[in-house]
């Protein structure tokens, strides 16, 4: 039986990647920052699946919470077949106004801790001669107008340099790039306006962007934006001027 280890696993995309994988048959390993949340998002999902739930309460802004997760993640005993790299949020706050230590968390969390748990699933994966690294990105990688963009960006470029490093030993990478999706993380006081200003069809469910993602890991597919209508949208955002792009107001994120 495969183990995935899916981080930010108490809500949002995240619990969705884990009901998903454990309904196929997967042991999971839920990280997050909160141990009551995960306890009961672990709880209800082994009484319904039957599936084994293994929590990590961890801090990935923290190096020291990054270190629990790269031990479990080098662990023989259950080995992590699949990581799904996951966990983030948005400031909505510009760069000049935001703090540093902001700043440095938005970071931690969306380049260095999947940069750093990769680093530390690899090996083993790579050992077996199979695996797979999912990152989620955003469909704001196609847009030039905040740290956030850029770091999901970053995301994008990461995973094709990975899946080309990667090509023949059985390890797959695939980044996802959802719009936006129904989940708590357009709760926060900074982000709730984006709930009034875009209508009910531009939002996706989790479960679809979580369907699509591991419909492309299991074709190999580097990338994946789910909906047709995001597809086109990213293509043709890819496609202007980074000044168009840095004039459009945006803190997305996917879960």
């Amino acid at each position: 039986m495969a183990t995935a280890l899916v981080t930010g696993a108490s809500a949002g995309l995240g619990e969705e990647f884990a009901w998903q994988l454990a309904t196929a048959g997967h042991r999971v390993v839920l990280v997050s920052r909160s141990y009551d949340s995960l306890s009961e998002v672990a709880e209800l999902l082994s009484s319904a699946t039957g599936a084994q739930a293994e929590i990590l309460p961890a801090d990935l802004t923290t190096e020291e919470g990054r270190a629990a997760v790269c031990d479990r993640l080098a662990q023989q005993e259950n080995p992590v077949s699949m990581l799904v790299n996951n966990a983030g949020f948005g400031s909505g706050t510009a760069f000049a106004a935001s703090a540093w230590d902001d700043e440095r968390a938005l970071l931690d969390i969306h380049i260095t801790a999947p940069l750093q748990l990769t680093k530390a699933a690899l090996p083993g994966m790579i050992e077996r001669g199979h695996g797979a690294i999912v990152n989620v990105a955003s469909i704001a990688a196609h847009l030039a107008n905040s740290t956030y963009a850029a770091h999901k960006r970053w995301t994008v470029e990461f995973t094709q340099a990975l899946a080309g490093q990667l090509s023949g030993t059985g390890v797959t990478a695939t980044a996802v790039l959802p719009g936006l999706v129904r989940t708590r993380f357009h709760d926060s006081e900074a982000l709730r306006h984006m709930r009034d200003e875009f209508p009910d069809s531009a939002w996706l469910e989790p479960e679809e962007v979580v369907t699509s993602t591991l419909a492309a890991v299991r074709r190999g597919a580097v990338t994946v934006t789910p909906s047709v209508r995001y597809a086109v949208g990213g293509a043709l955002a890819s496609v202007l001027p980074p000044a168009f792009t840095r004039r459009r107001r945006s803190q997305r994120r996917d879960s």
